[in-house]
C-alpha cells in the first residue's frame, strides 16, 4: 500500500507514521489490490492555542472511481486518525462494493433486455 504522510504545522514523528501505517493497513488491507494511491495530510489548525484542532485528512485514490476523501478533527492526534482511517476503511468498501454490484447487474440486465427483444420478434 503507497501511503504518502504529511505534517502541517508540526514535525512527523516515526510514532505517528507507524501509527497511521497500522491503521491504514488494518482499516484498507483487504481492499489493498484495488487501492492506487493513499494521501494522508495532518494538521494543527489552531497550533498552540488548542482546542479540537488536529486535523487528519485522508485521500484514497481507486482507479476508476472517485477518490474516497475523508477528514476528521479532534483533540487528540491519535483518535483523529483512528476515526478517519475507520470511516475510510468502510466508504472505500461501499464504493468497491457498489462497482461490483453495478458490474454484475449490468450484465444480468443486458441479457434480460437481449431476451426480451428476441422475446418480442419471436411474437411476430
Amino acid at each position: 500500500m503507497n501511503i504518502d504522510i504529511q505534517a502541517r504545522n508540526f514535525p512527523l514523528t516515526d510514532a505517528l507514521r507507524q501509527h497511521i501505517d497500522r491503521r491504514l493497513g488494518f482499516a484498507l488491507s483487504s481492499r489493498d489490490d484495488a487501492i492506487q494511491r493513499i494521501r494522508v495530510l495532518l494538521s494543527d489548525i489552531n497550533g498552540p492555542r488548542g482546542g479540537a484542532d488536529k486535523c487528519c485528512h485522508i485521500q484514497v485514490v481507486i482507479p476508476r472511481l472517485p477518490d474516497v476523501v475523508i477528514e476528521d478533527t479532534e483533540v487528540d492526534l491519535y483518535t483523529a486518525i483512528d476515526r478517519a482511517a475507520e470511516r475510510a476503511g468502510r466508504t472505500v468498501g461501499r464504493r468497491l462494493n457498489r462497482q461490483r454490484d453495478r458490474g454484475r447487474s449490468g450484465g444480468h440486465q443486458r441479457l434480460k433486455n437481449t431476451l426480451d427483444v428476441s422475446d418480442a420478434e419471436g411474437e411476430h
